[in-house]
């Protein structure tokens, strides 16, 4: 399947299948989920990355036990709109994937994602550092996935 414009992934969806939303790391991948109604992004949990092969037999096996149907891929654009050496990675991890498994996938600007969210666990929720450390990345992709739902109630 081919890459999808976000706004278009409803219509790749099954009745009562989800959107698994993806925050790509070097060291971690932040997951979050969608509920049945495409309305609400939940932080799920994060991924220790090792190798390709078995991050992606995880996310296949959440993906296959929370009946996803779609991804949404955070891009980390450059503040200056450029797409850098970690978009490249992110793109080529899409591609990987996608050659394992035929799922709608869509990518999403994540520019200060992960900031928001940690301003959010400070200010609101006088999180440590410690405790931030371990949500941040499922926390970052309910964000991410958040801003695709929305884009689909608008639509």
């Amino acid at each position: 399947m081919a890459i999808r414009n976000p706004a278009d992934l409803r219509h790749d969806l099954k009745t009562g299948q989800r959107i698994l939303g993806l925050d790509l790391g070097t060291k971690t991948i932040g997951l979050a989920i969608s509920d049945a109604l495409l309305m609400g992004a939940t932080p799920l949990k994060t991924i220790k990355r090792t190798k390709f092969t078995k991050d992606v037999e995880e996310l296949f096996g959440i993906m296959d036990e929370r009946e996803v149907g779609a991804l949404v891929l955070g891009l980390p654009v450059e503040m200056s709109g450029e797409e850098g050496k970690r978009c490249q990675a992110t793109r080529q991890f899409a591609a990987n994937l996608l050659e394992k498994r035929d799922v709608p996938l869509a990518f999403w600007d994540e520019r200060l994602s992960t900031a928001a969210v940690e301003r959010v666990m400070i200010d609101d929720f006088d999180m440590s550092r410690r405790k931030r450390a371990e949500k941040v990345d499922a926390a970052a992709a309910a964000f991410i996935l958040q801003g695709v739902l929305d884009v689909l109630a608008r639509s």
